[in-house]
């Protein structure tokens, strides 16, 4: 069936393809680099010494990334602009995750389970498991959102069946007719109960987002660290170091709009930045415990099927929760006239930066 894969993952696995008996001799440096003669020794120490520089640079990129929405947020907090900018910004994330999803996870999903090594065994030859693990990925975030969406509307603080009932206008209250103030009053608390539940499904889109991309996150990371190849960890630095900025712009925006205290904030933020170092350090243990490497054909399965089922969470949330409820529900984006269509506009077009930016690191990561 399929040759060995490419991808993100899998650019690690190709060149160690191409010198996997290099890498157990006294050879020159397979990279090319003008550093003498290599033994097996030198070799593992310089490959180690590469990826503790991985760890520290994907580390510092994950926080400048994910933190740049979040800060430009405070920043334009209580301007005239702020609520635009934030609407941009999120639509900007919305592209970058959607171009994750699509172009990034799923590919490199279905390339580890159509490895030669996996493709060739039952029953990941009988049946497209990838396909099947991103559709249950899908149908789990819609679950949640669900459940989520009727404990908001049952929790008293919704509109609706919620339990919030709003008295008629002309409905008479001790006798007199209700006063103009008291009917204020009450548009005023329905006005802010449905901005609440606003947040709140802003904060549940930011949590589950979070979830998809930490699993993305885990499987880059203790890939890289399992690789005994040191001649795609350069490249590879630099190239996931911009993938971990676009990705964190996409988290960091949502995480901007949803209104999170401070301590939840800083977690979420510190919980992406850690993720995908803390995955190579993992990787490295599994390897140095167990001798599995990143073509092992376990290792293989397991990228595919976390990875598929990242890339289904990610794929509804960016087209459901993201794109849809922006574009289609947002009261700045739905209101007519010249100033709602020159937003959209600018909604759109930043929509397609996100995603065109995220897609072109396809060539590198």
């Amino acid at each position: 069936m399929a040759s060995c894969v490419t991808g993100t993952e899998a650019a690690i696995r190709a060149a160690a393809c191409r010198d996997g008996e290099e890498a157990s001799h006294p050879v020159a440096d397979p990279c090319g680099e003008k550093v003498g003669h290599l033994t097996p020794l030198k070799y593992k120490y310089l490959k180690f010494y590469r990826e503790i520089v991985a760890v520290f640079a994907i580390f510092l990129t994950s926080v400048f990334g994910v933190w740049g929405p979040v800060l430009l947020a405070k920043y334009f907090h209580g301007k005239p602009l702020y609520d635009k900018a934030i609407l941009v910004i999120k639509c900007f994330a919305a592209g970058v995750i959607l171009s994750t999803s699509l172009v990034h996870v799923l590919p490199e999903a279905f390339e580890s389970l159509a490895d030669c090594q996996v493709s060739s065994r039952h029953p990941w030859k009988d049946f497209p498991f990838a396909g099947l693990v991103t559709m249950i990925g899908a149908i789990t975030a819609l679950l949640v959102d669900l459940t989520a969406s009727e404990h908001m509307g049952h929790g008293g603080g919704g509109g609706g069946d919620g339990g919030m009932e709003y008295m008629p206008v002309g409905k008479a209250v001790g006798g007199l007719e209700m006063k103009e103030g008291k009917c204020g009053a009450d548009l005023e608390i329905q006005e802010n109960s449905e901005e609440e539940i606003v947040k709140m499904k802003q904060r549940l889109v930011s949590q589950v987002l979070e979830i998809g991309i930490i699993f993305h996150s885990v499987i880059i990371g203790v890939t890289m660290g399992m690789s005994q190849n040191k001649c795609t960890i350069r490249p590879l630095i630099a190239a996931l170091s911009f993938h971990q900025i676009f990705e964190g712009l996409g988290l960091g925006g949502c995480i901007a709009q949803a209104g999170f205290k401070a301590g939840t904030v800083v977690y979420m933020c510190l919980m992406f930045a850690v993720t995908t170092p803390l995955g190579i350090v993992l990787g490295m243990v599994i390897f140095a415990a167990t001798g599995y490497d990143d073509q092992n054909p376990n290792a293989l399965i397991m990228e595919g099927l976390l990875g598929s089922f990242s890339s289904g969470i990610l794929i509804y949330m960016a087209l459901v929760d993201l794109i849809a409820l922006d574009f289609f529900h947002n009261k700045m984006l739905t209101t007519c006239g010249e100033s709602g269509s020159r937003l959209k506009k600018l909604c759109f077009v930043a929509l397609v930066l996100g995603s065109a930016s995220m897609s072109l690191l396809a060539l590198w990561a």
